[in-house]
């Protein structure tokens, strides 16, 4: 794929999980890395998140692998926090052709009983946040008119899951933002599509399972239900399906979604 060689990723929720795969996956391509992360525990949901540990250890990984990563400790919910590290991105490296909007909480809550704290958490992360770095991205890739954005949704924002109506709404916001995106930058020749996973092997697994008093395994079986015998897919998984979706073999692709669910929506 020497097609990446040289191109300059943005990538959220970096530290670890999904976006550290598709960092390292990148790198191995020759894209050099803007890694950005809270880095820090949130009241909400509670469970642990990246770490600036990670960070600094996803830095020497990507650097081993020859090629150069930045790392930015913000929140997608700060504007000012986005814009520093979109300039300091720039200073670095001149342009950014790949967004991967990947930062996200998940949690549980019947509709009736989240409080309004817990619903704006999860829509300012998971939606909010995507626009709010995409504002800052969208009009760098219009001056270059070229690049790729990818949204990180869910099965979840292909349909409804107990337990989870605010974190539905804001995956099936992306889709919308998706579509909406796609048709306004086409001109420029930016694609925007978005990811669906199903339940991915990832360090939030633990955290919910901590939070709900249960199992990892658990968490999976309950929210997922696989067609495939499988209680979730790798982090790998989903950085091959984005190294493709980037590529130029997926140069006429834009506005649409990309289902990685083990079977789970033929179910």
């Amino acid at each position: 794929m020497a097609d990446l060689q040289g191109n300059v990723a943005f990538i959220t929720g970096a530290a670890h999980g999904q976006g550290r795969a598709v960092a390292l996956a990148l790198a191995k391509q020759g894209v050099r890395i803007v890694a950005f992360d809270i880095a820090r525990p949130l009241a909400y949901p509670g469970y642990v998140l990246g770490s600036e540990s990670e960070l600094d250890s996803l830095q020497r990984e990507v650097e081993a692998l020859g090629t150069a990563c930045l790392t930015v400790t913000g929140d997608v919910r700060r504007d000012a926090d986005i814009t520093p590290a979109v300039e300091r991105a720039l200073a670095d490296f001149g342009r950014i052709d790949i967004l991967f909007n990947n930062a996200g909480i998940c949690a549980y809550g019947l509709a009736h009983e989240l409080s309004e704290e817990e619903w704006d958490a999860m829509l300012d992360i998971n939606l909010k946040g995507a626009w709010l770095v995409a504002r800052r991205v969208i009009p760098v890739m219009m001056n270059q008119r070229s690049g790729v954005i990818i949204n990180n949704s869910s099965i979840a924002g292909l349909r409804g899951m107990n337990r989870l109506s605010h974190y539905a709404a804001s995956k099936w916001g992306l889709v919308g933002l998706t579509k909406s995106w796609a048709i306004e930058l086409a001109p420029y020749h930016i694609r925007v599509n978005s990811i669906h996973p199903t339940g991915v092997n990832t360090p939030m697994n633990d955290g919910l399972a901590e939070l709900e008093g249960t199992t990892t395994q658990e968490i999976a079986e309950r929210s997922a239900g696989n067609l495939l015998p499988v209680p979730w897919v790798e982090p790998e998984d989903v950085s091959a399906m984005v190294l493709y979706l980037v590529s130029e073999g997926a140069r006429y692709i834009t506005g649409s979604q990309f289902v990685l669910d083990a079977g789970l929506l033929t179910r």
